[in-house]
């Protein structure tokens, strides 16, 4: 799947392209917003990117718990090299100074995230502080063509670049779970 990013300042004309493309087969999870006007993209009834994932979140706690797990490996091996284990407390203390050490690193990952925007949508940042909507559509291979005969019909929706879509298995488990919630009573 790819990812196609396209932008425009009028969320009527977004409606229409979602409302078109929801047509064409395209489901809910496969096309997000993204705003700074969040109001207007709930006014409008356009599915907006979550408020979590508009932040740096997921990808700052994933490097901090590399850099976690690394320091949890310097706290054991230098237990292990300067023969602190060989203590009366043994390895105990030691274990559970690297275990701190990575929850420490994947906690602060995280807080440092939730300060800073995601990177995917960092190259947006400006168009984003000047009023623009942030249009993306994850497009498997087939869905190309639909995709392409919608966007024509919108020359006011610009194209703004492509990019790495969220894996095939997310969206699909997303479908199947909205599918099962409106099965359920």
């Amino acid at each position: 799947m790819l990812r196609h990013y396209f932008f425009s300042d009028d969320l009527d004309e977004l409606e229409k392209v979602e409302n078109e493309l929801e047509q064409e087969g395209f489901t809910e999870p496969q096309i997000h917003v993204l705003s700074e006007n969040d109001t207007g993209v709930e006014n409008h009834h356009l599915h907006e990117v979550a408020a979590v994932l508009k932040q740096d979140v997921v990808h700052s706690t994933e490097l901090g718990a590399v850099i976690g797990i690394i320091g949890a490996c310097a706290v054991l091996l230098v237990t292990y090299f300067l023969n602190w284990h060989q203590s009366e407390a043994g390895w105990v203390p030691f274990i559970f100074l690297a275990i701190i050490t990575l929850g420490f690193c994947t906690w602060e990952g995280g807080f440092i995230g939730i300060q800073q925007p995601n990177v995917n949508f960092k190259p947006f940042q400006e168009m984003l502080h000047n009023g623009k909507h942030i249009l993306f559509i994850d497009v498997k291979p087939d869905q190309e063509l639909a995709l392409a005969a919608v966007m024509k019909t919108h020359p006011n929706v610009c194209a703004s670049g492509l990019g790495e879509s969220s894996p095939n298995w997310v969206i699909r488990a997303q479908d199947n779970f909205k599918s099962f919630m409106k099965t359920m009573p």
